[in-house]
């Protein structure tokens, strides 16, 4: 009897155990319910648009214009960030950028699709649009990059036209500058050199390109970051995207913007995944040749349609436009708060 009992009672235990066991999960699976459910409110309206610096006000208008007419986002990017490209008045990028110590306006550029296919060119000449060769080596080719004398002869076979880049203006600011010819780049006049644009389309995909006339002054036949994957550029679909400006070679030694997606991937926000690789990249170069006048930024935008952007110096601003607040400027935070 005692046995039959003792039997019983774990029979009983053992239901109770079950029965909590089965309100505990259903708990559980409707607390992850509802937690799925705020992170999918939480998600930022899309599409949205990211781009460096003021120049990108203009190259988002254009941008945005073509993604609300149902074009591609890589189409999108190509028009958005032509039109700097093509500006004379924006002389870090395109027509009318500043040369080399030669004289030579050379261009930079890449571009990345949400399945992390990518187009590149470097060291380009008298081509107003290297963002579109770029997305030509992307659709046309097997290859990511393309360079020098290669490029242009691609480009040329694409029907661009060869033309002269170096405007009036700038051809005046070279001889100038011979006349002490010393190379020191000026922290966000010179290191703006860049157009970074990132876009989350209404699907909720990723897109990214960059396209610069680099340097001024620089040594002929240097290539910055902008045009190399991993460094000026780089997203994931899975997780985000994220772009550089600023000192090249910095960008390149630490392979930023890649760093930046893989700490978004960890679970950080944009801001604090730029944050952090700006902080290792200053780290890094605290007793560098290039310390006195480094400056990079940062921008990110995750899959959340959460953005942001950070500097090692102040001075770093970027523009975003989306349907809540339309197109406008931002302040990145930087990790020296004075100049």
């Amino acid at each position: 009897m005692s046995s039959r009992r003792k039997f019983i009672k774990k029979a009983a235990l053992g239901s109770v155990a079950i029965s909590s066991l089965y309100t505990y999960a259903n708990k559980s699976n409707k607390e992850d319910a509802s937690t799925n459910d705020v992170l999918t409110t939480n998600i930022k309206k899309k599409p949205i648009i990211i781009s460096t610096w003021r120049h990108g006000l203009a190259a988002n208008e254009e941008a945005w214009k073509e993604l609300k007419n149902n074009k591609p986002a890589l189409d999108a990017i190509v028009s958005g960030v032509g039109i700097p490209e093509a500006d004379p008045n924006v002389r870090s990028v395109g027509y009318g950028g500043l040369p080399d110590r030669e004289g030579k306006v050379t261009l930079d550029a890449c571009i990345m699709d949400k399945n992390s296919d990518c187009g590149s060119v470097s060291f380009l000449q008298g081509i107003k649009h290297p963002i579109a060769v770029a997305k030509k080596v992307l659709e046309e080719t097997p290859h990511v990059m393309l360079t020098g004398k290669g490029a242009l002869q691609f480009a040329l076979e694409k029907g661009f036209k060869e033309e002269n880049l170096l405007t009036e203006k700038s051809k005046q600011s070279w001889i100038k500058w011979l006349e002490k010819s010393k190379y020191k780049p000026v922290i966000n006049i010179e290191n703006h050199d860049t157009i970074s644009m990132l876009v989350l389309d209404e699907d909720g995909n990723l897109y990214g390109g960059c396209t610069t006339s680099g340097a001024a002054w620089k040594l002929h036949g240097r290539v910055g970051d902008s045009p190399i994957i991993g460094a000026g550029l780089f997203l994931d679909n899975e997780v985000g995207a994220a772009a550089a400006t600023g000192l090249g070679e910095a960008v390149i030694r630490t392979a930023g913007s890649a760093m930046v997606v893989e700490l978004m991937r960890q679970g950080k926000s944009p801001t604090e995944a730029c944050k952090e690789i700006v902080e290792r990249i200053y780290k890094k170069h605290l007793n560098h040749k290039d310390m006195a006048y480094l400056q990079v930024g940062f921008i990110a935008v995750n899959k959340q349609g959460e953005y942001g952007g950070y500097s090692i110096r102040p001075g770093f601003n970027y523009a975003v436009y989306d349907d809540e607040k339309g197109n406008r400027m931002e302040k990145a935070a930087s990790k020296i708060v004075r100049k």
